[in-house]
């Protein structure tokens, strides 16, 4: 009919096939239920009235669609994309209804969903083009104001604008969901932004809050810490920072995600006198570090996404330590308030998408671990270090972490490098287990002449008393191996060495020693039985200290079959060897140091160009590493090639001068498909 072809014209091409094969077979749907018919015996023409047999629903949709059509197309001519796409939807889902509902083959509660569906997507539509609120019962028909009272169809009206409101919420929530799941599908690294309001808990003396991601199932930090100290008077120390103590737990990967369960732990050192009870009297001993209190909170639906409120604040209850139950009056309702968000990208991104939350001054807590994607020109060189436990004879003497060096030394994100590191004091415990954990950032030039030192000595809550007491026993541990490799990741069982407290600073008499009890028995000796060992100046105690270290450098790897290719000048002799080692390297071992290992076979090439003797060793070795970051365990490093082949690769000789084209030509490229991978 006219009118049928009027409409499908105005929906346009996109909309006008998938109509008219919907309505071919039902075109007086589309038609005026008036129509005219000529009589022709005598010319006279007759007014007949068509009632159509179709559910009242049907010509709802029916009309609806007509109403649609015209908008969507003044849509279209104004470019406003966003609302016409939405629009075209709902469109295709009322037709795609409208012919599952005239078919006559749904049952009877399907069909009821369905007539649901129909009549919440009309009224959303409606709403979300502005134009006027269907009112229905409780079955979906339109109320006819007639037969309905006034205060019945305000209370339908009322209804119906709640519940309208409240999908266009969920509409948009599903939206910023979506939104949220493609931004983060589009990168391997997340951070945890952290916000801290406020500490309610009455301390009465300086105190260190300490932060940090936990993994409850295997026991072990996931972070750094993130550092606040925080002052007697309830108030952030640096006044500065007041309003500002904001955190972002960076380098967290697809396997975090994965984890079971993440909680986020709040750790408080009181700073001060031994304990609170006492008067706090010129006396004692001040500065004492002791273990307060804990908090601890579940984060793994914050950070698997399936909770996600910036502006919600979090309040997480504090434990007290056990020498603190009888003395509660400090606060009633201990405890920190938090943010929390899941932020998708690394430190980079971050700060360049969310500037309103990340900026300069945010403290950085880095995962203890490397990132999934390492790119080229991220170097870091952290050691992190761990006080597990020890046994003393006499009682618990605290732990002072030694080094020379300057500032090298970080008690958590947020806080400035220090001197040394002195650990918390545990009263009277023969077996304390600590468990903290530090950074050691040293310049990687200085690392294979440094050690780590760890002194003891008895602390006393009197000031006379205390200052009386002198270092008497000592550990130690190089941070370098023989082999020029660095310290292994794990525990390590340092031997105790007991000696004179001046002799105990001299480290010329120590460093020939050994560190660990394994080294001991390598030499033929034990710390166990009655006796103990003189080993020059130094006495080996019964006494025994645990540590736990874990290295982060992409500059000293443990491997020493990679060390050997990276340092390949200083023995030129085994660079055959070297270069065939490498293809036996595990392959994280091999990504993490991706640029140097690169450089290394480059520099080869050109250093050694009139010679072909290294030539396929290190065209094997190239296509060896091309072969790691086509596979799907190691696919997020292909940027980090890609980024190293335009603005890290620099190798002149990778290009051959041709003397009648007087241009370089390239000789060798080498490029990485999709699963697969190919040199030419």
């Amino acid at each position: 009919s006219t009118q049928q072809f009027r409409v499908t014209h105005i929906l346009g091409a996109a909309f006008r096939r998938p109509l008219l094969d919907h309505f071919k077979n039902h075109p007086m749907m589309l038609c005026s239920a008036m129509y005219f018919k000529k009589n022709g015996v005598s010319g006279r023409q007759h007014k007949e009235t068509v009632i159509p047999n179709e559910l009242p629903l049907v010509q709802e949709v029916t009309t609806t669609l007509r109403e649609w059509a015209s908008i969507w197309r003044d849509l279209y001519v104004g470019d406003r994309r966003e609302m016409f796409n939405s629009v075209r939807d709902m469109i295709y889902d009322l037709i795609e209804w409208r012919s599952q509902i005239l078919s006559g083959t749904l049952p009877q509660d399907e069909l009821t969903e369905l007539k649901q569906r129909v009549t919440s997507k009309i009224d959303y539509g409606n709403k979300y083009l502005d134009l006027d609120l269907v009112v229905r019962d409780k079955d979906g028909n339109i109320l006819d104001p007639d037969s309905t009272s006034t205060v019945s169809l305000f209370r339908a009206h009322e209804a119906a604008s709640k519940q309208i409101e409240d999908r266009i919420q969920e509409e948009k929530k599903q939206n910023v969901d979506l939104s949220r799941q493609a931004k983060f599908a589009q990168t391997p690294s997340f951070a945890l932004f952290v916000t801290l309001k406020n500490v309610v808990c009455k301390i009465g003396e300086d105190a260190e809050v300490l932060m940090s991601l936990y993994d409850p199932v295997e026991s072990k930090f996931i972070s750094e810490n993130y550092l606040v100290r925080w002052s007697s008077q309830g108030l952030v120390k640096d006044i500065d920072q007041l309003h500002n103590l904001r955190s972002v737990f960076t380098d967290l990967g697809s396997e975090d995600l994965k984890r079971e369960k993440i909680s986020f732990v709040c750790q408080i050192v009181r700073v001060g006198r031994m304990e609170l009870r006492d008067n706090n009297t010129k006396k004692l001993t001040s500065g004492l570090r002791r273990p307060f209190g804990v908090a601890v909170m579940d984060v793994t639906d914050i950070i698997t996404g399936k909770m996600d409120d910036e502006d919600k604040q979090y309040f997480i209850p504090f434990q007290p330590c056990s020498d603190l139950t009888d003395n509660m009056s400090y606060s009633l309702f201990p405890g920190l308030w938090v943010t929390l968000k899941l932020l998708p990208g690394d430190i980079h991104q971050i700060r360049k998408d969310f500037p309103h939350l990340v900026d300069r001054s945010t403290a950085v807590a880095r995962k203890m671990g490397f990132p999934e994607i390492i790119m080229p020109g991220d170097v870091r060189n952290d050691i992190y270090v761990t006080l597990v436990q020890g046994e003393f004879d006499k009682g618990c003497p605290p732990v002072d972490h030694h080094d020379r060096l300057e500032n090298v030394m970080f008690p958590g994100a947020g806080d400035e490098g220090i001197l040394e590191y002195k650990s918390v004091i545990y009263y009277q415990i023969k077996q304390p287990r600590w468990f903290e954990t530090i950074k050691v950032a040293i310049p990687i030039e200085d690392v294979n002449r440094s050690h780590l030192r760890f002194t003891f000595r008895h602390r006393s809550s009197q000031e006379s008393k205390d200052k009386s007491e002198k270092i008497f026993a000592l550990s130690f541990v190089k941070l370098m191996r023989y082999d020029g490799t660095t310290l292994r990741d794990g525990e390590h069982d340092l031997i105790v060495y007991k000696a004179e407290a001046k002799k105990l600073e001299d480290s010329s008499l120590y460093l020939n020693l050994p560190a660990t009890k394994v080294e001991l028995e390598e030499k033929g000796l034990s710390t166990t039985g009655k006796g103990t060992h003189n080993l020059g100046n130094c006495t080996i105690s019964k006494d025994s200290f645990q540590i736990a270290t874990l290295v982060c450098s992409t500059k000293l790897t443990q491997n020493v079959d990679l060390l050997g290719l990276l340092k390949w000048r200083s023995n030129t002799s085994l660079l055959q060897q070297n270069l065939r080692q490498l293809m036996k390297v595990e392959g994280g071992e091999v990504v993490k140091f991706l640029q140097d290992t690169l450089d290394a076979l480059f520099n080869i090439m050109m250093e050694n160009s009139d010679s072909d003797t290294f030539d396929t060793l290190v065209f094997d070795s190239l296509v060896f590493i091309i072969g790691l970051i086509a596979d799907r365990k190691f696919q997020h490093f292909h940027p980090v090639l890609e980024t190293y082949i335009r603005k890290h690769f620099s190798a002149t000789l990778a290009y051959t001068y041709d003397p009648l084209l007087m241009s370089p030509v390239k000789s060798t490229s080498i490029s990485v498909d999709e699963g697969e991978e190919t040199c030419r």
